[in-house]
């Protein structure tokens, strides 16, 4: 399947596409504030700029997308039909990154959420969130 988007068209959308401030990010973050945690956003001093950061728990939350961040068994992550190799040595690339950024931020003692967009779809997702946060600091 070719796309039908001309090249500057196309680009003009995916540069239209959010890294940060994400509907799921954004859900998580009004759950997070309201239970009463208190966090950061996109620290500069961390590996990987994490999404939300607490410093209390020393726990960050990594929120991915399904499709960017090529999540497993996951109806929202398929490769796209046309250009497929450039698609798959991204997406792979995306996953190697997260796996990097992540270990990094456990060598310096920090705890790692990882939360799929599509996980947020259950409705008990977020108070599961909220105690295995809390659990954290014990």
């Amino acid at each position: 399947m070719t796309d039908h988007l001309t090249k500057e068209k196309r680009s003009w959308n995916m540069s239209r596409i959010k890294s940060s401030d994400t509907k799921p990010e954004m859900q998580i973050r009004s759950f997070l504030h309201k239970q009463g945690f208190r966090f950061r956003l996109h620290r500069k001093d961390l590996p990987g700029k994490p999404d939300i950061v607490l410093p209390k728990y020393k726990t960050v939350i990594d929120v991915r997308g399904c499709f960017w961040h090529y999540h497993k068994n996951c109806k929202r992550s398929s490769l796209p039909a046309s250009n497929t190799a450039y698609w798959k040595n991204k997406l792979e690339g995306n996953v190697l990154r997260d796996k990097k950024h992540e270990r990094d931020l456990k060598k310096l003692g920090w705890k790692v959420i990882v939360v799929w967009e599509c996980s947020l779809n259950n409705r008990t997702f977020l108070t599961r969130l909220a105690n295995k946060i809390k659990m954290h600091n014990l």
